[in-house]
């Protein structure tokens, strides 16, 4: 079985591990019986790890209840840029396995249910734990916003982002990011409302520069090159533009220039909101890889 799953950008500034966005860039992953266990991965963290220790068999042949399986794996999502490759593979790989419910698998294997969430439903999803069940809504996004990626050529593991993070946070902290994502989603789901004040953050993005000390200028970058917002996607390093669709080139424009800048290599992608999430079988197949300045 067949079954392809968006990469996602999750937290968006204030919204700290509950939301994120579906992004079109994507992962594949086939699953078939076999005699014994094969693994093939081809694209973005090819080769990394085929065999049992790949996140793909390990989520499959925990479906299946075995790993008698040939599991080949096709990707577009960078790895370990704060783009949810992890739980897009997950889903994927739940999916192809035959799983009943292909998120509470993935958001299991990840931890992170938002990320899951929009890799399996689409779009821009709310997710959180309730009672022990993760719990996820979609809510309002405008067709009218494109979104700039600044991808570094370095990882950054989720772990190491977190473990910088405080251990607690004072009320009026929690008060600020309160009140920044009732203006974040308000300016997502209506661009004209939508201000650089919306993705401002005291939880975790300050906290995260310590291991990016360029990203706060590069952040000011895409909001100076003509973007409404930006933020870190997920625990970076990547760094998100939230921009008008019509401005996206102007914007991946400067956003480049700003890289260049600050003597960093990586590359910049201009990418729209996934609405599909998690599809199977034929409807399954991996568009032709766009370049990176589009």
């Amino acid at each position: 079985m067949r079954a392809r799953a968006p990469a996602s950008s999750a937290n968006l500034g204030p919204g700290f591990d509950a939301l994120a966005v579906a992004l079109d860039c994507y992962v594949q992953v086939e699953v078939e019986p076999a005699p014994a266990l094969r693994v093939h991965s081809e694209g973005e963290g090819a080769a990394l790890a085929d065999d049992t220790s790949h996140l793909a068999v390990r989520v499959a042949a925990g479906v299946i209840g075995h790993d008698r399986i040939a599991v080949t794996v096709r990707s577009q999502i960078p790895v370990s840029r704060g783009l949810g490759s992890s739980a897009a593979l997950a889903a994927a790989a739940a999916a192809a396995a035959g799983a009943d419910d292909p998120f509470a698998v993935a958001a299991a294997h990840d931890g992170h249910p938002e990320n899951a969430a929009a890799s399996v439903f689409g779009g821009l999803v709310a997710a959180t734990a309730v009672d022990g069940r993760f719990c996820t809504a979609q809510l309002p996004l405008s067709d009218e916003l494109a979104f700039v990626v600044i991808v570094p050529d370095r990882p950054l593991n989720t772990s190491e982002s977190r473990a910088v993070l405080p251990r607690t946070v004072s009320r009026a902290d929690a008060v600020f990011n309160l009140g920044r994502m009732g203006l974040l989603l308000a300016g997502l789901a209506d661009p004209s409302v939508l201000t650089p004040a919306a993705t401002a953050d005291r939880i975790h993005q300050r906290a995260r520069a310590a291991l990016f000390p360029q990203a706060p200028a590069l952040l000011d970058a895409l909001v100076a090159a003509g973007a409404l917002a930006s933020c870190w996607s997920g625990a970076g390093p990547s760094l998100l533009a939230i921009a008008a669709d019509a401005a996206s080139e102007k914007v991946r424009a400067g956003a480049q220039a700003a890289l260049d800048d600050s003597g960093l290599s990586g590359r910049v992608m201009v990418r729209h909101a996934d609405r599909r999430g998690l599809v199977m079988g034929d409807a399954a197949e991996l568009p032709v890889t766009k370049p990176p300045h589009n």
